[in-house]
């Protein structure tokens, strides 16, 4: 099955519907794509406001065209909680690799999924490699949860960093650095060169005192300039020597079942919740059940196993 462009988003925008019939449709989709994919490295791209995640990932992205690759961005947008409105503005600022015809951006909602990463972002993946797009790059919300659940769902997970922050570890939680397989002090350039490299040099020493996430690989920690395209190529060749390590050992496939399986269960989760939470008996009473929470009438569990008991009186 082949797919340009044009169909590859209308595959990705089925698979993302919710109505029932779409993600009937949408299953059998990726049940006969399967067989093709698993053949791309998938690398999730995380990192704080303003530490110039778009600018890196475009850079980054047309390094590894250059190197005869094909690339899909699937880059999580916040959705309004309110709206369910996006920003959806990831072609708009990475014009050039957007335009590239080996290059696939897909900027897509989070529509309130739990984690803040959009709901069937993993079929998406699926889908890009099925379109021969070999290496997928997933770029998060950076809004701490949503870090936990790309790294469960890429090969190689890369924290982006900012030089001259005022704060050496720059209020980034334990855990995700703990997540990283690299760590990338980007606008490593200008008067900001030195400060770069003494941020490089914490967090080697801080990497070190933390146990590594991927077995048979030790974290690295590197400088870049995004905007002036140096230490790209390091970042690229790092990456490379990671899946190879990862392959060889046979580490990969191990962490690609255990996602597989941790999948099911996330949607499993999600699905139940999602039936409890329309189910008419408990959607008509959800409302008064919170107040009584918030009014300590009853208690979070009380409330908790009424609404379970309305749920399964109504099955």
């Amino acid at each position: 099955m082949k797919f340009d462009r044009a169909s590859l988003a209308r595959a990705i925008t089925l698979v993302e519907s919710t109505r029932a019939d779409h993600q009937q449709e949408a299953q059998n989709l990726i049940s006969d794509i399967l067989p093709q994919t698993g053949k791309s490295l998938r690398i999730g791209i995380t990192g704080v406001p303003g530490v110039g995640k778009s600018t890196f990932i475009e850079s980054f992205g047309l390094h590894v065209i250059s190197q005869g690759h094909k690339v899909a961005v699937l880059a999580i947008d916040p959705s309004s909680s309110k709206t369910g409105g996006s920003i959806l503005g990831d072609k708009t600022r990475m014009a050039s690799l957007a335009q590239h015809e080996s290059a696939f951006i897909r900027p897509s909602p989070t529509s309130g999924s739990l984690g803040g990463v959009a709901r069937r972002t993993r079929e998406a993946m699926l889908l890009c490699e099925a379109a021969g797009y070999d290496v997928i790059i997933v770029e998060t919300v950076g809004v701490g949860q949503s870090e936990i659940e790309v790294s469960d769902m890429v090969d190689m997970f890369i924290l982006l960093l900012l030089p001259g922050s005022g704060d050496e570890l720059q209020g980034i939680k334990k855990g995700i650095v703990e997540l990283a397989d690299l760590v990338v002090v980007n606008k490593a350039d200008g008067d900001l060169y030195t400060q770069a490299k003494r941020v490089r040099s914490d967090y080697s020493v801080a990497i070190r005192m933390l146990h590594p996430p991927t077995s048979h690989w030790q974290p690295k920690v590197i400088t870049c300039s995004a905007l002036k395209n140096e230490g790209i190529d390091t970042v690229w060749d790092t990456a490379t020597s990671f899946e190879a390590i990862m392959h060889d050992s046979g580490q990969l496939e191990k962490k690609r079942s255990a996602q597989a399986v941790s999948w099911m269960w996330k949607e499993i989760r999600e699905t139940l919740i999602g039936r409890f939470i329309n189910n008419e008996s408990v959607a008509a009473k959800i409302d008064c059940f919170e107040q009584q929470v918030k009014d300590e009438k009853k208690s979070p569990t009380q409330a908790a196993m009424e609404l379970i008991g309305e749920y399964n009186s109504a099955l």
